[in-house]
């Protein structure tokens, strides 16, 4: 039963270790991290990303213009598109180390203890990438609120605010973190009963020689 109980935790933490990951990815390409609504022309939207910005018309569509140059971004852009990389690689690593430690996997199983620290090493991998996903959408999403509530800028200006990609990273941040915990819980559930398992086998190994020669255990 125990063991049934830490295969489905490490499958469920892998698998969502496996969604944070992807929606990271999508979250770090898709340009909606703001939205601007113009009230004069309700016919037109504008959305920016990491990468672009896009206006939406009714009768054109969308149009995409790239940014010209990285040091002219806000700082919390610059910052964000570093980061946001850091997690998608933290994350790929995660699940490539997370992968070869789980119980499912038949290469290795004379490893256990390899496995588990591979376990853990991919739970605390998981975490980080979850950490640096939430970090940029978090700090972007602050300084969207900054900008809006501006007591400074003139009313009729057109203000920033959340868009779908915002969102999208809170979720793939919290599956990121959630995955590694899960992942964690299950390596560190498997030591208690891996080192009986150990001890017993060794005690066998200790009583074998005496069975075969029809003589008492001396320990017994």
């Amino acid at each position: 039963m125990a063991l049934i109980f830490r295969t489905a935790m490490q499958s469920v933490g892998l698998l969502l270790s496996f969604l944070g990951w992807i929606l990271s990815i999508i979250t770090t390409y898709l340009p909606h991290w703001k939205i601007l609504n113009l009230d004069l022309n309700e016919m037109e939207n504008w959305t920016m990303g990491l990468w672009q910005t896009c206006v939406i018309q009714e009768a054109v569509g969308m149009q995409c213009k790239d940014f010209d140059s990285f040091l002219a971004l806000p700082a919390e852009l610059r910052v964000s598109r570093i980061l946001m990389f850091l997690s998608n690689g933290l994350g790929f690593l995660g699940l490539l180390v997370s992968g070869f430690g789980l119980d499912c996997l038949r290469t290795g199983e004379s490893q256990r203890d390899l496995k588990r620290r591979l376990l853990i090493l991919g739970g605390i991998l998981s975490w980080a990438s979850g950490v640096t996903a939430l970090v940029p959408v978090s700090w972007v999403a602050h300084k969207t609120v900054q900008e809006f509530w501006d007591e400074n800028a003139p009313d009729f200006v057109p203000r920033w605010e959340f868009g779908e990609a915002l969102f999208l990273g809170w979720f793939a941040g919290l599956s990121l973190l959630l995955g590694g915990c899960l992942l964690h819980c299950a390596a560190c559930s498997s030591h208690a009963p891996l080192a009986s398992g150990h001890y017993a086998v060794a005690q066998m190994q200790t009583q074998c020689p005496y069975l075969e020669d029809g003589t008492a255990d001396p320990q017994v």
